[in-house]
């Protein structure tokens, strides 16, 4: 893979963790995000599809991502310990592997966070889809040298060496609010399988109950056609789906809350944690 030459999509943010950036500067962006759980997925879908648009270029489709941190996890504890000044390195594709040709087209991203505003830096390559396939994820599908120049390049640079920690897919539907313009997505069949050797049960594709609605928008005031979303799904505007999985294959097995955001579990959950085999 090779990078030279990328430019930084214009749509994106600039780093609020880089004010020597070069880059010209674009609006913080603030997300709420809602859980939702599972017996509400169909009501959530149906406030969406009744007061949206069905975003007309990437209407819906799998998303997939494999998170980088240090050897202890130094972003997974900021997110822990609810640090407003928080950075995510991920490289992230999109599609499902018997949609891929010989090559995958790739994201490496940096998305830093303070506060509730949230900025994202990215560049694409492609890479032989051997590289993709989970035994491979491991090995950081790209070369350390140029993930850590890419984020060099972001103005990043982490307080130790990085590695692949886990990989996380999940389906996404995309909408448009018409009347602000504002982005919405609602993701489901969150999935994960760490990478790191040796750690914890070493679960694949440990699934999230529910699922979870994500508002883009350049205030922190959602307009009065998405109100109802804070009586369908909790306010969880912190929540990460990171953080959230480490969690999961960390807890004990057999612990019906493993996977359920603090203090969000039904009384009879819809949905328990799950293992699926993977080839």
């Amino acid at each position: 893979m090779n990078t030279a030459g990328e430019r930084i999509v214009s749509n994106l943010h600039i780093s609020v963790r880089c004010p020597q950036s070069t880059a010209p500067p674009l609006p913080v962006r603030m997300e709420q995000k809602f859980f939702v759980a599972p017996r509400n997925m169909g009501l959530a879908q149906a406030l969406l599809l009744r007061t949206c648009r069905v975003d007309p270029v990437y209407p819906v489709g799998q998303v997939n991502s494999v998170y980088f941190d240090t050897i202890d996890l130094d972003q997974h504890e900021r997110s822990l310990e609810g640090d407003l000044v928080k950075d995510k390195v991920r490289i992230r594709w999109y599609g499902e592997e018997r949609d891929f040709g010989d090559r995958v087209k790739v994201w490496l991203e940096l998305k830093s966070r303070v506060g509730f505003g949230s900025t994202k830096q990215r560049v694409s390559g492609s890479v032989p889809r051997a590289r993709l396939a989970l035994p491979a994820l491991a090995r950081g599908i790209v070369p350390p040298t140029i993930l850590l120049q890419t984020m060099a390049g972001f103005g990043f640079f982490p307080p130790g060496p990085i590695r692949p920690v886990i990989v996380i897919s999940y389906s996404r539907r995309r909408f448009v609010e018409p009347r602000t313009g504002y982005r919405l997505s609602i993701d489901s069949r969150i999935r994960s399988s760490l990478l790191i050797p040796g750690r914890e049960f070493g679960e694949r594709g440990l699934e999230l109950p529910g699922g979870l609605v994500e508002v883009k928008c350049p205030t922190f005031q959602l307009p009065p056609s998405l109100l109802e979303l804070a009586a369908i799904g909790s306010s969880w505007s912190r929540f990460s789906k990171y953080s959230a999985c480490l969690e999961g294959h960390a807890a004990d097995r057999g612990t019906v809350s493993r996977l359920w955001p603090s203090g969000s579990m039904e009384e009879e959950p819809g949905a328990l944690a799950r293992v699926y085999k993977t080839t």
